[in-house]
């Protein structure tokens, strides 16, 4: 295993949970960084959100919320600050939530735009507030090029994201760059199965596929996500849990991916979409119209819970 597990060699240490935060009225949420600690007022009026007395859970109202077919919710926003700003408090509840129930929380990242937006994690009140001890990290798609290489997700995500919060780096799963497409694929899932034997992900009792406990999905104009694009036979793989593209009609051409099966055994999906220039498939999957060729976006249907978040240029067509 040990081409699978990158960063195992790093030494595992339990860090200690973030002391409660006091009782209302006054709640130091963060005060590393300010002369003065925020309180329910002082939050509330700069950011829209609140805390929750004597939670880590944060209380928002999105701009609005709408029903999404089969079993997705919609929230539309203003703008792409307001859309951060509630999916942090998604994440943040998510990872509580897990954390309590059963020690950890299982979270996959996908490239393009989603770690901009995911920004807000690594800010006052979430950064100190979440336990990222629990946290285990994996990404839904890679690129296979050298984890330094702009094109690669991993370094997406740690310069915007993993570098800024104390997440185990023994708990991050990257491929192992060092292979070709093919064996990149089947050391990854070969990597996820060890995990699953050793109960730190979790299976579908429905499909026996990976079941994780957040995914967290872009899309791209065409209606991709993943590396899964219109009208490729990846699309169709129902066996594998990680496959390969070399043909990927988006730069660079090899890469790795989910496939459908394990991204819909997730227990909750976010679907994160923001611009006008995403606007069509949005309407596609959420509009009234009908379409025997579905893109990709439209196959997306976990077996737990599905929310778009949307910027209000993403939702203009609906």
């Amino acid at each position: 295993m040990a081409s699978s597990l990158l960063y195992f060699s790093a030494p595992f240490r339990t860090l200690p949970s973030p002391p409660p935060l006091p009782e209302p009225p006054r709640i130091p949420l963060y005060v590393s960084r300010f002369p003065h600690p925020l309180t329910h007022k002082s939050l509330a009026f700069s950011t829209g959100f609140r805390a929750a007395p004597g939670s880590r859970r944060f209380c928002l109202r999105p701009k609005a919320s709408m029903a999404g077919k089969g079993n997705g919710k919609v929230e539309v926003f203003d703008s792409e600050e307001d859309l951060s700003v509630s999916l942090a408090k998604y994440t943040a509840d998510l990872a509580d939530k897990f954390s309590k129930e059963k020690g950890s929380f299982t979270v996959v990242l996908s490239g393009g735009s989603l770690i901009k937006s995911l920004r807000k994690l690594v800010e006052p009140p979430y950064v100190d507030a979440v336990d990222w001890s629990t946290w285990h990290v994996f990404w839904v798609d890679e690129r296979v090029v050298p984890k330094d290489h702009d094109d690669s997700n991993y370094k997406l995500a740690f310069d915007g994201f993993l570098s800024k919060v104390p997440i185990l780096p023994g708990k991050v799963y990257a491929i192992n760059d060092a292979l070709p497409a093919e064996g990149a694929a089947d050391d990854y899932e070969t990597c996820l199965k060890h995990l699953v034997k050793s109960n730190v992900i979790s299976v579908s009792a429905a499909t026996g596929f990976p079941k994780f406990d957040l995914m967290l999905l872009g899309m791209g104009p065409d209606g991709h996500v993943a590396s899964l694009f219109p009208g490729h036979p990846l699309v169709k793989e129902n066996e594998k849990w990680v496959t390969f593209i070399k043909d990927s009609p988006k730069p660079p051409p090899e890469r790795i991916t989910f496939t459908f099966p394990v991204i819909n055994s997730s227990a909750n999906i976010a679907l994160v979409v923001c611009g006008a220039g995403k606007a069509g498939p949005v309407h596609a999957a959420l509009g009234s119209g009908q379409s025997s060729d579905l893109l990709p976006v439209q196959m997306v249907s976990p077996e737990g819970e599905l929310v778009w978040f949307l910027d209000k240029d993403a939702a203009s067509k609906l």
